[in-house]
């Protein structure tokens, strides 16, 4: 009952419109500011994560990736972090790749916190589960109107050109 009034109701597209704004927002806002302003450079941040004892403790294969092959490459990273979160935040904000955007922002979301980073992580992750959990509904006031049957017409032509033969 509740996954169907996420995924097909338009009152449920409409909060989700406001709800994919505001989480769109908080990252567009943090990725424009690294890709703006000083040159951003994760590598303290990637020191400290190797620093921390809980995270090696906690979760040492986490910790290992940090250290062996995170702060060894901190400039792709750097990169990566502050376009990443600019580009999950327009995705949201444009609702275009609706579902993939948010799954890429809680896959970050996940990583600050492994990290030891608690900040707004966790009030950002149990909101994108309602974006998540919605589907495509998410993103109906938004690009992924046009878009997502666009790219299905294209990606799929072929298989539902398949099953109509094999039906026949």
């Amino acid at each position: 009952m509740i996954m169907d009034f996420l995924r097909n109701n338009k009152v449920a597209a409409a909060v989700l419109t406001f709800l994919r704004v505001y989480i769109g927002w908080q990252w567009l806002t943090a990725g424009w500011g690294k890709i703006t302003g000083e040159p951003f450079d994760a590598s303290g941040y990637l020191n400290g994560v190797v620093a921390n004892e809980s995270v090696q403790a906690t979760y040492p294969t986490y910790h290992a990736f940090i250290e062996n092959f995170a702060l060894p490459n901190a400039g792709i990273f750097s990169f990566m972090v502050a376009w990443g979160e600019f580009l999950v935040g327009l995705g949201l904000i444009l609702g275009v790749l609706t579902t993939a955007a948010i799954f890429f922002g809680v896959v970050m979301n996940f990583a600050f916190m492994f990290a030891g980073t608690i900040s707004s992580n966790p009030w950002l992750v149990l909101l994108s589960i309602f974006i998540l959990a919605a589907g495509h509904n998410a993103g109906k006031f938004g690009g992924d109107y046009w878009v997502v049957p666009y790219l299905r017409s294209k990606v799929f032509k072929n298989k539902q050109a398949d099953s109509v033969t094999k039906a026949a």
